[in-house]
C-alpha cells in the first residue's frame, strides 16, 4: 500500500511482508464493533490486517442482518474473518458442528478456529473437525493450549497436536493467550514474556513461522518482534492497537527504531 510519506523516507526496519501473507499475519480481536466502526477500521488499517475474530461467542448477540453486513464489509476489504473458538466448543459440546459450520458459511465467515481451550477434545474428534471445517472451504486455524492456567498441558502433547493439525491442513496454529494475556501459556501473571515457555514451544516445531502468538499487550509485541522479525505472527491485537503495532514492526517505534538505528546508523549524520 502506498503511505502518505513514501516519497519522504524508507521504513527503519524493511521486510515487511504485504497481503497475502504467510507470515507477518495478525490476527485482530473483535469485541464489540459496530457496522460503522468495521468500515472505519477496514479503510483505515485493511492492509495491516490478515484476520478479525469475532472473539468468544459474541457473534451469537448480533442480529443475523447487522452480522452479514458487518462481515461483507470485511471480507471486500480482503480481510478473513471467523467466530472465536469458544464458540465452536459450545457447538462440539452440544453436538451441533455441522449445523455449526453450515450457518458460519450463511452468514458470511471465511474462517474457523478450532480450539479445545476449554473443554475437553478427543484426538480423533478435533481432527474430525479440522476436516469438516476444511472440507466446508473454510480456511482453518487451530490453537493449542488451556485457558485455564492449571490446566496446563504438556509440552510434546503441544507438539504433536501442532504437527498433526499442520498435516490436516491448517493455516496456523495459535499459541494460547487469552484476550489478556496475563498468567497464561508464555506469559507470567503480570503479562511479562516467559522465554523459557516459548524456547519448549519452539523447539519441537520445524518452522516457527507456523505459530501465532496471542499478544495482546506491547511489551509482548515488542518483545515477539524483536526476538523473531517484524514478520512474527500475531494475533489479539485490539483493533485501537493495530497502527501502533505496525510502526512497532515497522521500526516507527522508539524500542525496534532504536535496534534498526543501532544495527546500520548509516543515516547518522
Amino acid at each position: 500500500m502506498a503511505n502518505a510519506w513514501e516519497k519522504v523516507f524508507e521504513m527503519p526496519v524493511p521486510g515487511r511482508s504485504r497481503k497475502p501473507r504467510e507470515s507477518g499475519f495478525t490476527m485482530v480481536i473483535d469485541k464489540c464493533l459496530g457496522v460503522r466502526q468495521t468500515e472505519d477500521l477496514m479503510e483505515l488499517a485493511a492492509d495491516w490486517i490478515d484476520d478479525i475474530k469475532l472473539t468468544f461467542g459474541t457473534s451469537a448477540f448480533y442480529s443475523a442482518d447487522i452480522l452479514q453486513k458487518k462481515n461483507e464489509i470485511i471480507r471486500a476489504a480482503g480481510v478473513d474473518v471467523m467466530p472465536g473458538g469458544t464458540f465452536l466448543e459450545v457447538a462440539i459440546w452440544q453436538g451441533r458442528v455441522p449445523e455449526y459450520l453450515e450457518r458460519a458459511k450463511e452468514l458470511g465467515f471465511t474462517m474457523i478456529e478450532v480450539s479445545d481451550g476449554t473443554i475437553e477434545i478427543s484426538s480423533d474428534a478435533r481432527k474430525d473437525i479440522i476436516k469438516r471445517a476444511l472440507d466446508a472451504g473454510f480456511k482453518v486455524i487451530s490453537e493449542v493450549g488451556k485457558k485455564d492456567p492449571n490446566e496446563k498441558i504438556a509440552t510434546e502433547i503441544m507438539h504433536e497436536e501442532i504437527a498433526c493439525d499442520l498435516g490436516l491442513g491448517v493455516f496456523k496454529v495459535i499459541v494460547e493467550a487469552r484476550e489478556a494475556g496475563k498468567g497464561v501459556g508464555i506469559y507470567d501473571k503480570d503479562g511479562k514474556v516467559k522465554e523459557d515457555e516459548i524456547d519448549a514451544i519452539i523447539s519441537g516445531v520445524k518452522d516457527p513461522n507456523c505459530l501465532v502468538w496471542e499478544a495482546p499487550i506491547k511489551n509482548q509485541q515488542q518483545h515477539l518482534i524483536m526476538r523473531f522479525g517484524c514478520n512474527v505472527n500475531l494475533g489479539n491485537i485490539p483493533p485501537e492497537e493495530i497502527l501502533a503495532l505496525e510502526a512497532l514492526r515497522q521500526g516507527l517505534r522508539g524500542d525496534t527504531l532504536k535496534q534498526a538505528y543501532n544495527a546500520n546508523p548509516r543515516f547518522a549524520k
